[in-house]
């Protein structure tokens, strides 16, 4: 089964330091892959058979096919 989708996801960062970060997929949610994006940065990614879920950290705005949202971090 190809668990690949063609939907992209776009993160840009809005500060230093966002850390994007692919967790996989199976019994055991682990992480697999990290990212550190500078301001100004934009990481396009998609999810495949190793990836279930991204996290995002730090101030950054993300668009999906399903729109465009930020990470709301209050200082």
């Amino acid at each position: 089964m190809n668990r690949t989708s063609s939907d992209f996801i776009i993160i840009k960062a809005l500060e230093s330091g966002v850390n994007v970060i692919g967790l996989t997929r199976g019994e055991s949610t682990k992480f697999h892959h990290s990212e550190k994006l500078d301001k100004g940065e934009i990481m396009i990614a998609q999810f495949t058979e190793h990836t279930s879920a991204i996290k995002v950290r730090g101030k950054a705005i993300i668009q999906t096919s399903n729109g465009t949202m930020d990470t709301l971090i209050e200082d």
